[in-house]
């Protein structure tokens, strides 16, 4: 069986939309999606009210707590460390990767190359990353497919997120997992690299692309 879990979900505590995470949570299910991981702007502290639904929808969905963080070169989603307590705001991307990796968690770059909102090239020059977001559902094609590109040449794998600020978005992109995702194994499986991001609005092969772009 494979695990589906869309990566990249924001909701009211993100400050820049009006979502009640529960709804997004529904709409997962909906979606056949077997988890859900609320990324909040800013601050990890600020999907804390989410863990009363992890208990709600125990028998339906996994639902994981990460963090969107603003790095000094653009942002990042941060799973298994709480930013919050490491006086990190705006820090330099490269001193983000250092700490959550010293504190257990992995940096994921969302949306690399969107244009004015992404690390760039950067990418290409800091080491420390399990993966990067190759597929946003709220980033433009050609983006996501620079992204896929820069993950080959890095030889990481790409995860894929909605980035959704809406119920409706969720589910749009997500990442395939291998094995079993669980609040445990979830930062575990993402070092592994046991995952491929899927974009449910293309028919074309994201898989052969990355393949490609990896020779």
């Amino acid at each position: 069986m494979k695990y589906k879990i869309d990566l990249h979900v924001h909701s009211r505590f993100s400050g820049d939309n009006d979502t009640d995470p529960e709804e997004s949570v529904l709409r997962a299910i909906e979606r056949g999606l077997q988890g859900i991981a609320f990324t909040e702007h800013y601050s990890y502290g600020a999907s804390e009210p989410i863990e009363a639904l992890r208990e709600k929808y125990a028998n339906k969905s996994m639902i994981f707590r990460g963090g969107a963080f603003s790095t000094a070169e653009g942002p990042c989603l941060v799973f298994g460390a709480d930013t919050d307590e490491m006086s990190l705001k705006y820090a330099p991307v490269e001193e983000l990767v250092e700490i959550v990796a010293r504190s257990g968690g992995v940096v994921i770059p969302s949306h690399p190359y969107r244009r004015g909102n992404g690390l760039g090239d950067v990418v290409l020059r800091v080491k420390g990353f399990c993966a990067l977001e190759g597929l946003n559902g709220c980033t433009m094609p050609a983006w996501n497919e620079k992204a896929i590109g820069a993950a080959g040449m890095l030889r990481l794998p790409f995860t894929g997120g909605s980035d959704a600020h809406a119920p409706g978005e969720v589910g749009m992109c997500y990442t395939e997992f291998d094995e079993e995702v669980t609040g445990k194994t979830l930062v575990a499986l993402l070092k592994r690299g046991c995952f491929r991001g899927i974009d449910t609005r293309k028919v074309s092969s994201w898989s052969g692309f990355f393949k490609q772009a990896r020779l």
